[in-house]
């Protein structure tokens, strides 16, 4: 990668299973991004190229749309690739939808990312985690059961 990389967003129509070694990094069980992966839109960020980010979103109800999965490569992360996303996935629904959610465990990462990327907390799923998951899923030291939902009004 050059100096000055180009980055790309771009909409996957098919083959997305292709980047399941990303999605995994968001949801590290693949039968539960089976539930999603097909009937959500898919958009992959690239660099000169090469995917560094991926994002599936789903229409869950009328007018609002909800952030299934945002991953960003390890190696590609603390660079603003995981805002971008949010961003322009922001901005591609504010012309059908009245707000976008997202749901997260209790991590001491990603809950601080979604309230910088101006989100706020709207309600909590108990068990979650543990309903849903046929492992412990540990994010950040913290052992995750509940699913934790944030809201963003969009702008038409």
């Amino acid at each position: 990668m050059g100096c000055n990389p180009v980055l790309e967003i771009r909409q996957i129509k098919s083959g997305k299973k292709d980047y399941l070694d990303i999605l995994l990094l968001a949801d590290e069980q693949e039968s539960m991004i089976d539930r999603y992966l097909d009937r959500g839109d898919m958009f992959v960020a690239e660099v000169d190229g090469a995917a560094v980010a991926v994002c599936v979103v789903a229409l869950e109800c009328e007018g609002v749309a909800e952030l299934k999965n945002l991953a960003v490569l390890p190696e590609f992360r603390n660079k603003g690739y995981g805002r971008m996303m949010v961003d322009f996935v922001a901005a591609h629904y504010a012309g059908c939808c009245h707000a976008l959610v997202v749901g997260t465990g209790d991590s001491p990462a990603t809950v601080p990312f979604y309230e910088r990327c101006g989100f706020s907390y709207s309600h909590r799923v108990p068990g979650f985690f543990t309903d849903n998951y046929d492992h412990p899923i540990i994010d950040g030291g913290v052992l995750l059961t509940d699913m934790l939902y944030f809201r963003k009004p969009l702008r038409r």
